[in-house]
């Protein structure tokens, strides 16, 4: 195994559902992958892509996008999450969150695998990747540990505009926010935790934009339960399972055959990302808008 994680790391990832401080890349190469979101920024005109930019960064930016790709695939990420989740692993996805400086946008408590139609898995692992400043100030991630151990709860739809879920959904129970940890990373470091980990994170009040890149782990045993089809890219060791359509990195951005991929992937994954939704989903809606 090329696994990077002592044991006592292992286990306090399972005992509490998250871990950090790790080291992902350092802060050049972070300072780097910025330069090519905002080049990409300042470089795509608008409606010179059938969907926004921000669509791409948000989600499934890995089909499109080598620079994406090549976040999911650096070697530390897949040694941490190899730690975890063992020699076979999957890309499901791969997203940018973006907190422009002085933002009310917030991220309510919630956990990920409610709307993912993966189940209760314990086979799931999220790496997130801070590539500017992650403090309480910018709006950090934060944790609240060991909830991992409880099943997947009740959740509601907002969709309030200040929030960046896809639809606004926060856990329906109290939190005891005085038990949060924050969740503060420097540039090229990262963070592991749960599918069921109550996260959220707080407005960004700094001078500053805070970019994460959150890559998802599966392993080949996971399948989708809600959709009649799902996808991921190998990144490590074998799939036998047939539970998954595999996905290759693509070579250049936004290339022909990635676009027509990346619009057949969202019109499958939709039915389990939209699914039970008070209103439209915006970000999984199977078509372009017109």
């Amino acid at each position: 195994m090329a696994a990077s994680l002592s044991a006592d790391q292992v286990a306090a990832y399972r005992r509490d559902g998250y871990l950090l401080p790790l080291r992902a890349f350092g802060p050049d190469e972070a300072a780097g992958y910025r330069a090519m979101i905002e080049t990409l920024e300042r470089e795509t005109a608008p409606g010179s892509l059938p969907r926004p930019l921000n669509q791409f960064f948000r989600v499934n930016g890995h089909v499109v996008l080598p620079f994406m790709a090549q976040i999911a695939l650096t070697p530390a990420v897949l040694d941490a999450a190899e730690s975890i989740l063992g020699p076979d692993l999957l890309v499901w996805s791969c997203e940018f969150f973006i907190k422009e400086p002085g933002t009310p946008k917030v991220v309510t408590w919630h956990q990920d695998l409610t709307y993912w139609g993966l189940g209760e898995t314990d086979e799931e692992l999220t790496v997130w990747v801070a590539l500017s400043p992650a403090t309480r100030a910018s709006g950090c991630m934060r944790f609240l540990p060991g909830s991992h151990h409880q099943r997947i709860l009740p959740h509601r739809d907002t969709f309030s505009a200040d929030n960046l879920l896809s639809r606004g959904q926060e856990i329906a129970v109290a939190v005891d926010e005085d038990a949060a940890v924050d969740v503060a990373l420097a540039p090229g470091e990262m963070s592991l935790h749960h599918g069921r980990m109550f996260h959220a994170s707080g407005p960004n009040t700094s001078s500053d934009r805070r970019i994460g890149a959150a890559v998802r782990f599966v392993t080949p045993a996971v399948r989708q339960i809600v959709a009649e089809r799902d996808y991921a890219m190998l990144a490590r060791g074998s799939d036998r399972s047939g539970n998954w359509i595999d996905v290759a990195p693509p070579t250049a951005p936004f290339e022909p055959g990635a676009m027509a991929l990346y619009e057949q992937i969202l019109r499958d994954q939709s039915s389990a990302l939209a699914a039970g939704a008070t209103g439209t989903v915006g970000l999984y809606a199977a078509s372009p808008p017109a």
